[in-house]
């Protein structure tokens, strides 16, 4: 029998993840202005600030995963044509700078919480994620922000290896080209996580 989205969903089982939703990388000092375009387009940052201010108002937990790196690159290894594309560049998310600070229109409470990374393409491995859910008791991440070319597939992907269900917010979440993006929501995230809209969430959370 299928699960009903609200036991996914509802408090005491659910956080919500925002992927990299950072300046640096979706915002006003963008080092990717093709999926900076992109999230504006479909809409990502506005969705996802609705889905957190309904997720705080319900008592579910909120988690930002961010990543950044130091300007000596101590620790973040070039073991990808990705990585090491963005370790070229001198100025890339470096960590205090506001490159890596979360987009304002998350508004970013002091309730909320954050797991940042230094290295790879993905939020839980070698990470804090993983043990602070956990320790909050929770079931369920419900994904939204980027990409869906890389990060979110290794949000996903991860979290149903480590035993949680997933809930994709699909109109808070982008890659680049839209087409191939749409594909790998259909295609490949369908495989592994629940695939709804951020309206759906948040009738989920209840009143």
């Amino acid at each position: 029998m299928p699960v009903e989205l609200s036991d996914l969903v509802g408090p005491g089982r659910a956080a919500v993840l925002t992927m990299e939703l950072q300046r640096g990388v979706v915002g006003d000092l963008s080092s990717f202005p093709a999926l900076a375009e992109e999230v504006a387009r479909v809409g990502v940052v506005p969705a996802s600030a609705r889905l957190i201010t309904a997720a705080r108002r319900a008592g579910v937990p909120v988690i930002h995963c961010t990543a950044g790196f130091r300007s000596d690159r101590l620790g973040s290894p070039s073991n990808a044509p990705l990585m090491t594309a963005v370790l070229r560049r001198p100025e890339h998310l470096l960590e205090d700078t506001p490159a890596v600070d979360l987009v304002p229109e998350l508004g970013a409470e002091p309730g909320d919480l954050v797991s940042h990374r230094r290295h790879g393409v993905s939020p839980f491995v070698g990470t804090t994620l993983d043990p602070t859910l956990r320790a909050l008791g929770i079931s369920t991440v419900i994904g939204t922000g980027v990409s869906l070319n890389l990060g979110i597939i290794g949000l996903a992907v991860e979290a149903v290896d480590l035993g949680y269900q997933v809930v994709l917010a699909t109109d808070a979440v982008a890659g680049i080209p839209a087409d191939y993006a749409d594909d790998v929501v259909r295609h490949t995230l369908g495989l592994v996580a629940t695939l709804v809209t951020v309206d759906d969430i948040i009738t989920a959370f209840g009143p």
